[in-house]
Parts: structure tokens; C-alpha cells; sequence
């Protein structure tokens, strides 16, 4: 893939993620990760959930006054029961923790470092020529840091990327909001006629 290909799909890959938001990826791939790597933790969860709400529904209907035995041995198992389902869930906490952190830096890494690295290796390339005098003496500005004269360097690009997706998220924003304004039904009329 060309260089020019490359920055692109970074720079989108950066922003896809910022629109989507980095706690509600981390949300869908934490339920993937436990799912997979963990799924005894998930199953005693649920599990252990369903046992209590039933103890406990069965506590409600007990008597403590006319049953009191089997009111305070039902008491005692929703109690064990509870301190069980607070450990497993500090278990849990503490593994989506962990995979937080390890999921925000594996996202830092494919798009911030990886812009980084490339933008640093790439720094002295011209990413392509302008025709000679078309910005005239301003050239060397699109070819900071240290791109050749009249060529567009790694950096620019990435900022000239980034502009123009922003630019296109705004816009899709404005049509999905005008889309959103007029309602479905006007839209069919409109193109009806």
C-alpha cells in the first residue's frame, strides 16, 4: 500500500474510533474478551445471580415469625450468597480493568503510535509534488519539517487528512440531522413529486 493510502487509513482509523468513543468499544470487545478467555467468570455470575433472586424470593414468601428456622437459614444463604456475588464481581472488575488498559494502549499504538512511527520514518519523503509556483513562496510551509521544497510532507498530509474526514463527519452529521428533521414520510413525499 502507498504511503499516501497508508496515513489515510490511520488517520480515518483514529477518527472512526474517536466518533464511536473508546468506552463503548472497550465495552463491546470486554464482553467478546470474557466471553472468550473467561467464560466460567461469566457463567458463575449469572448463575450465582439467579440462585439469590430466587433465595430471596423464597425469603420473602417465609415467615420470620411463624418459620423463623428456615426464614434465618434462608437469610444466611442469601447472605453467603451476596458476599459471593460481591467477590466474583471484584474478580470481574478487576479483569476489565486489565483489559482496559490493555485496550486503550493496543488502540494508542495502531493509530496514535503508528502515526507517530510512520511520520518519523517517513519525515524527509515527500509524500507528492505541487506544481512549481502554485503556492508560490509558501511551498515550504506544506513541506514542514523536512520534506523537499514544493512537496507536501508526511505531517501535512496527516493534518490535510484529518481536516477533510472531519470535514466529512460534519457534514454527514448536518444530513443525518436534516434527514432526522423532516422525517421519513416528508422525504418519500418530496421524492414522490
Amino acid at each position: 500500500m502507498s504511503l499516501i493510502v497508508t496515513i489515510f487509513c490511520l488517520v480515518f482509523l483514529a477518527e472512526l474510533i474517536s466518533w464511536i468513543g473508546k468506552s463503548v468499544l472497550i465495552g463491546w470487545f470486554y464482553v467478546l474478551y470474557l466471553r472468550i478467555f473467561y467464560p466460567t467468570l461469566a457463567e458463575k455470575q449469572k448463575k450465582l445471580k439467579v440462585d439469590i433472586l430466587n433465595t430471596k424470593t423464597e425469603l420473602l414468601k417465609t415467615s420470620a415469625q411463624d418459620q423463623f428456622a428456615k426464614w434465618a437459614k434462608l437469610r444466611r444463604s442469601v447472605d453467603k450468597g451476596l458476599a459471593d456475588l460481591e467477590k466474583l464481581n471484584s474478580d470481574i472488575s478487576s479483569v476489565k480493568t486489565s483489559f482496559s488498559v490493555k485496550f486503550s494502549t493496543g488502540i494508542w499504538i495502531c493509530t496514535t503510535g503508528a502515526q507517530f512511527v510512520i511520520g518519523w520514518w517517513y519525515r524527509k519523503a515527500a509524500i507528492f509534488y505541487l506544481p512549481p509556483g502554485w503556492f508560490g513562496p509558501l511551498a515550504w510551509v506544506l513541506a514542514f519539517p523536512f520534506a523537499p521544497k514544493g512537496a507536501v510532507s508526511v505531517g501535512m498530509w496527516q493534518m490535510a487528512c484529518r481536516r477533510v474526514i472531519k470535514i466529512g463527519e460534519r457534514a454527514a452529521k448536518e444530513l443525518v440531522a436534516s434527514y432526522t428533521a423532516m422525517g421519513p414520510a416528508s422525504v418519500t413525499e418530496k421524492n414522490a413529486s
